[in-house]
């Protein structure tokens, strides 16, 4: 994949969650010189970003280990390819936080035993310990968390106010007309619009819900300039003050920009609307695959990818900087790293923010946005 244009192309379909067709998934061969006599090999399916040499290489050489790398751009469409049998193939998975909490139920995950993890859980932070609820399948653990952020509006501070988007009533305000930008990214911008609406996506949800999910997405529609599903285009209007806020995106449109210097863009979580959380907590995360081995390499690299050196390279790449949550490594990251990852906000963030999951009715909210936005 190239960057840019392409890394939205996998977060385009990242989350939405059910739905979205077969997943496109890239196969590579990652390996240091000599690979194919170490005495090991090791399947690993992951992100782009996950793969960098310097983050494989390293491991591979001290642990005499060969990695080849499936590369996913939609994290349904990668575990339908495990749920088929391809799981059989597999070692290890870095996806969506639901998917590997998923592998549970599906009945190819390789439980964790917390105590030969306890050294990982005691570098996370607070948020992250063990038991860790988003990734427990019957009291078990399915996975480490890896990366994460959260979804808000996106606002260019140099056109327009914080305060303004404490809510997101400007989405639907005559004042804010053909200055929106929604994302077209599955899910992400369905979830807000639902909450501002009341609705909590991620409960099941009723008739009577569902048609309130349609009218605030057809309000939204009527007041939006563009409908976005290419982040370089989205990001390049939010710059130049075309788009006043992006909605559906988060930190993970943000990071990136504010290292190059675009500190003046800022995702934030809306305050919570009549007791409901209008943030969203997006969460990556890896966990090991029963395909019968058991690899100790397999739970070694487990280990490794959330250690803080590791840890601190996966946070920050070219196409996308993201929030670890390993504590320990928040000491490796630079002042500019740390502004631009928005650390003195994290925690607010979290604070007042849905955790993402599988909704259950993420099927019908999804034909509802395909519905309304071919009658726009």
């Amino acid at each position: 994949m190239t960057k840019g244009t392409a890394d939205l192309n996998r977060r385009a379909v990242l989350q939405g969650m059910g739905g979205l067709g077969a997943a496109a998934i890239v196969g590579s061969f990652l390996a240091r010189p000599g690979a194919a006599h170490a005495a090991e090999s090791l399947n690993y399916m992951c992100w782009e970003g996950y793969n960098a040499p310097g983050i494989l290489d390293p491991f591979q050489k001290s642990k005499d280990v060969s990695i080849s790398v499936d590369l996913i751009t939609d994290s349904a469409g990668g575990f339908a390819k495990l749920a088929a049998g391809a799981s059989r193939d597999f070692d290890l998975v870095s996806s969506d936080s639901p998917w590997i909490q998923r592998m549970g139920p599906a009945g190819f995950c390789r439980y964790l035993d917390d105590a030969e993890f306890a050294e990982q859980y005691a570098e996370f932070y607070p948020q992250f310990a063990a038991p860790f609820a988003p990734l427990q399948h019957d009291s078990k653990a399915t996975g480490l968390p890896t990366r994460w952020g959260w979804v808000g509006p996106t606002v260019n501070t140099k056109f327009d106010t914080l305060e303004t988007w404490s809510s997101y009533a400007p989405v639907f305000d005559s004042a804010y007309k053909d200055k929106i930008c929604l994302l077209d990214w599955g899910d992400w911008p369905i979830m807000p619009l639902a909450l501002y609406a009341g609705v909590n996506p991620y409960e099941e949800l009723d008739d009577k819900a569902l048609e309130e999910v349609r009218k605030v997405l057809r309000a939204a529609f009527k007041n939006t300039r563009a409908i976005v599903a290419d982040l370089a285009i989205a990001q390049k209007g939010l710059i130049d003050g075309s788009f006043r806020a992006l909605i559906g995106g988060g930190t993970y449109c943000t990071s990136a920009l504010r290292m190059k210097g675009h500190d003046y863009i800022q995702s934030i979580v809306p305050e919570p609307k009549n007791g409901l959380k209008q943030g969203i907590i997006w969460m990556e995360a890896t966990g090991l695959i029963d395909n019968g081995k058991n690899s100790q390499i397999a739970a070694d690299f487990l280990k490794y990818i959330v250690s803080p050196d590791v840890a601190k390279q996966l946070a920050i790449t070219e196409a996308t900087c993201n929030l670890v949550p390993n504590a320990k490594a928040e000491a490796l990251f630079s002042e500019q790293e740390r502004k631009a990852l928005q650390m003195d906000y994290m925690w607010t963030a979290w604070d007042n923010s849905q955790f993402h999951r599988v909704a259950p009715n993420i099927d019908d909210m999804l034909a509802i946005w395909q519905e309304e936005l071919a009658a726009r």
